[in-house]
């Protein structure tokens, strides 16, 4: 997300902060490894920052235990108070306050859409991160509606691309080809060209949670605007630099989604998709 930092400068300049005048920026970007995670997280606070804006699950937990007293903000980040990051959405005590990106129930949703896309999905292979918590719960409304919906699931925990490839050729000699859904996590991200390249070459529709997976290659993705999600931390920010108690911020919801379809996937795939979902999309890549 490296170039959302000119519009989100831009942003806070609005709001009275100009760097090199009143405000200074430190940005660490990770790929994913909890080790440089860690080892950029301890750089961060041992800069003794006025406030720091954290981007995804893994990146607030390892911040948390190590920030003391500094505010954090975070964005793009999926249950928070079930992660532990948080009392609750309306009053989340402590440092730390921001926006979540979905609901567990979203789980479900990416299911019912992938199917829609592909009909005749009956198995799915779901790639997560097994150590965070919002990805349990997006897991266990997978399976709550997979059971109607006659589809078998099976989770695939992924730390690194050498685990995606196996869960692929595990998935594949289990039985008929099935679907993917990828749940949004830094690690689905650094390997989302190799998970959209492994299903494509094996006739496996995809689904991901952002909208620039479905330019990418992704069938089909369902999910807020990542952008506009980032965007709105600066205006915390700019409360919090004024004196706002982060306890004294309410987390905040994502309030837009989009559907993005790729037709190009959908005929390399041998797929038609249907006048309905087409007729839902927010956009259709052609």
């Amino acid at each position: 997300m490296r170039e959302i930092l000119a519009p989100y400068k831009a942003r806070l300049e609005a709001l009275g902060w100009v760097e090199g005048r009143n405000v200074q920026f430190l940005v660490r970007a990770w790929d994913g490894d909890a080790g440089s995670m860690r080892l950029q997280a301890g750089e961060l606070v041992a800069a003794h920052p006025d406030v720091i804006v954290a981007l995804s699950n893994p990146a607030v937990a390892i911040l948390k235990p190590l920030g003391g007293n500094v505010p954090i903000v975070f964005g793009m980040v999926a249950d928070p108070a079930g992660s532990g990051f948080i009392q609750n959405l309306a009053r989340p005590g402590g440092t730390i306050t921001g926006f979540t990106n979905f609901e567990a129930s979203m789980g479900g949703k990416w299911l019912e859409v992938l199917r829609e896309a592909a009909p005749d999905t009956t198995r799915v292979l779901v790639f997560m991160h097994p150590e965070t918590a919002a990805h349990k719960e997006f897991f266990g409304a997978i399976e709550s509606l997979a059971g109607p919906l006659k589809i078998q699931v099976t989770a695939a925990g992924i730390h690194n691309s050498a685990e995606v490839e196996r869960a692929f050729a595990e998935f594949i000699a289990s039985g008929s080809r099935g679907g993917v859904i990828a749940l949004p996590h830094a690690i689905t991200e650094v390997n989302r060209d190799l998970i959209i390249q492994r299903a494509t070459a094996n006739f496996m529709p995809t689904i991901f949670a952002f909208e620039a997976h479905a330019y990418a290659g992704a069938l089909v993705t369902y999910g807020i605007d990542r952008s506009d999600t980032i965007m709105q931390t600066a205006d915390y920010v700019d409360r919090i630099l004024r004196g706002t108690r982060p306890a004294d911020l309410p987390v905040q919801a994502a309030q837009k989604f989009e559907l993005v379809v790729n037709l190009k996937t959908a005929k390399a795939l041998g797929l038609t998709i249907s006048p309905t979902l087409l007729g839902r999309a927010d956009k259709v890549i052609e």
